[in-house]
């Protein structure tokens, strides 16, 4: 959440997936099972939104409450 939180949402509230990809598996260090474990987690607890298509995530508001 913390790496979806760090980007300005585009369009519509997209945040590109490349920018959560990023950091959690090169800069956290987070194998790719840990790293879809996490994003699934995210959409399960209502936090974010994943696109059908798997290019964007959206932050759900229960996800901006968590940082407010």
């Amino acid at each position: 959440m913390e790496h979806a939180r760090a980007f300005e949402p585009i369009q519509d509230g997209r945040i590109y997936i490349e920018k959560i990809n990023y950091p959690m598996i090169y800069q956290d260090k987070a194998p790719p099972a840990e790293y879809w474990a996490g994003l699934q987690y995210a959409r399960d607890q209502g936090w974010l939104e994943y696109h059908e298509s798997g290019t964007f995530v959206r932050m759900l508001q229960p996800g901006k409450d968590l940082f407010a």
